[in-house]
């Protein structure tokens, strides 16, 4: 066909100013180009495929997610700018298909961009990677990106962006300016969302505020505090305070004391110890003895130092198990006729 076309009759017509031939040429180098891409994804998919079930990782599953993103219409609009090269076309036409070209590479970046954050989302929050942060972060990567594509086509257009560029630098500082305290709180947002400080759900201390989180939001958190309100604490401050989050505890730690009469024998004291222990060790799994001593002498009781842990965060059952060991000493010193000291003062009077 292209020996026909390349026939010197046939090679003399014009049709807007190209030979069929020429025409020829580029629709030859149009779908070339197209198979070409599409065979290079489909070999880049397959192998990625192999890869990705030989490891256990997904980083390439991510990768596989990337290509896939890229449409047809992007192998169109690239073969049809470099196939219209070898013909000669209206600047105009040149001018519009590259622009098409600069448009559907932002579309496609943004794309990528989204499957990016989505991955490292996934990868820090797992099955809570999810809501308004990550939202505000794909709208904002797709906001820069657009708006740096809007300025390559009309560069591309031959229009001058210099002062448009400078405008948007000065107008971008004025509203930096005039909402940094919300982007300060927009920013802690996403910090508290990727680093996980705490989440909905946990019991946490800020300052002399305590209570469970039940919402991380752009700007403010709330907190159920324990007498029942809600705080409503900004993100900036949950950033800029030292947090105690009591949910992340593995076990928790008890420490008491309990004063026993003067009057209590010598050898009843050196069994105190061992009875607090058994006491504690008899309450099970959940619970580890830690260490039971005479401390000090005090001004009423002779004192002992009772240390144990709760492998168990639940304040509930921390309670629970304190409770049955002090009822368990009780009755232990009971049996043993051990009296628990109580306040008292003796008054010698000398005649």
């Amino acid at each position: 066909m292209l020996d026909f076309i390349a026939s010197p009759e046939i090679s003399s017509i014009l049709f807007f100013g190209n030979t069929l031939f020429q025409y020829a040429t580029a629709l030859t180098i149009f779908l070339g180009l197209y198979v070409v891409f599409w065979l290079v994804e489909q070999l880049v998919l397959s192998r990625l495929t192999v890869a990705a079930l030989r490891t256990e990782t997904e980083v390439d599953d991510t990768l596989i997610n990337i290509v896939r993103s890229i449409r047809p219409p992007m192998y169109v609009f690239i073969a049809l700018y470099i196939s219209i090269q070898f013909l000669a076309v209206h600047q105009a036409i040149n001018l519009g298909v590259k622009s098409l070209v600069l448009i559907f590479l932002v579309w496609q970046a943004a794309t990528v961009i989204d499957v990016f954050i989505d991955y490292i989302a996934q990868k820090r929050m797992g099955e809570e990677a999810t809501g308004a942060p990550i939202g505000m972060l794909k709208l904002a990567s797709k906001f820069i990106l657009w708006s740096i594509g809007l300025l390559l086509v009309l560069s591309n257009l031959g229009i001058d962006i210099t002062s448009l560029v400078t405008g948007l630098g000065i107008g971008g500082i004025a509203i930096a300016l005039a909402v940094q305290n919300i982007l300060g709180d927009v920013f802690s947002s996403l910090a508290i969302y990727f680093d996980k400080p705490f989440e909905v759900g946990d019991f946490i201390e800020v300052g002399e505020h305590k209570g469970t989180v039940e919402k991380i939001g752009i700007k403010t958190s709330r907190i159920r505090s324990l007498q029942g309100e809600e705080l409503v604490v900004s993100n900036v401050d949950l950033t800029s305070a030292r947090i105690k989050n009591f949910k992340k505890m593995e076990k928790r730690r008890a420490a008491f004391t309990i004063g026993v009469s003067y009057q209590t024998t010598h050898a009843s004291l050196k069994q105190i110890p061992g009875m607090i222990e058994k006491i504690i060790v008899d309450q099970g799994k959940m619970v580890e003895f830690g260490r039971a001593h005479f401390k000090m002498f005090g001004e009423s009781a002779l004192i002992f130092e009772v240390v144990f842990f709760v492998l168990d965060s639940d304040y509930d059952l921390f309670m629970d198990l304190q409770q049955q060991i002090n009822l368990d000493i009780l009755a232990a010193f009971d049996k043993k006729k051990i009296e628990i000291a109580y306040p008292t003062q003796t008054i010698h009077v000398v005649k």
